[in-house]
């Protein structure tokens, strides 16, 4: 097998945006008949993405993932996805973690999320590495299909 590289870029990578456009895809198969996914767009666009991570296998992507500022002390994690022929190899977790670290470094004292109850391999990833269920934030406040988590860094 080939070596994976996790590679720091921002949210104008050419294979940052694909990844996105394939955890877009398979959100919309996965839970798409249940929940109007639509309302999310607007809080998934890439423009104000400054931190992320493209994940290759040799040269080709698969996966990424990113954060952003949601307060002076907090990152919020975006947008993560490993494509499905590599989950369940700990891709995701290794990069959950990166990006973890990297918010450390930027000087961020917490990070959050939010994912959905149906995204159960998303939920025990967040869950092993320390994130627990916080009260929905910002514009998922009012969303009760969302699940929001968070844990200090």
């Amino acid at each position: 097998m080939s070596e994976i590289v996790f590679l720091r870029c921002d949210g104008n990578h050419k294979d940052f945006i694909e990844n996105c456009r394939l955890l877009d895809a398979d959100l919309d198969l996965r839970v798409g008949k249940i929940i109007k996914r639509d309302k999310y767009a607007q809080y998934n666009l890439t423009d104000k993405i400054h931190e992320a991570i493209v994940v290759y296998r040799g040269s080709h992507p698969i996966g990424g993932g990113s954060i952003r500022p949601y307060d002076e002390n907090t990152a919020e994690l975006k947008r993560v996805f490993v494509i499905p022929a590599e989950q369940g190899k700990g891709i995701g977790t290794e990069l959950v973690s990166k990006l973890t670290e990297w918010a450390k470094e930027l000087g961020y004292k917490k990070m959050i999320l939010e994912t959905g109850e149906l995204l159960t391999e998303s939920c025990h990833v967040y869950s092993k590495l320390g994130f627990e269920r916080i009260p929905n934030y910002g514009a998922y406040a009012d969303m009760p299909e969302s699940l929001c988590m968070g844990k200090e860094l």
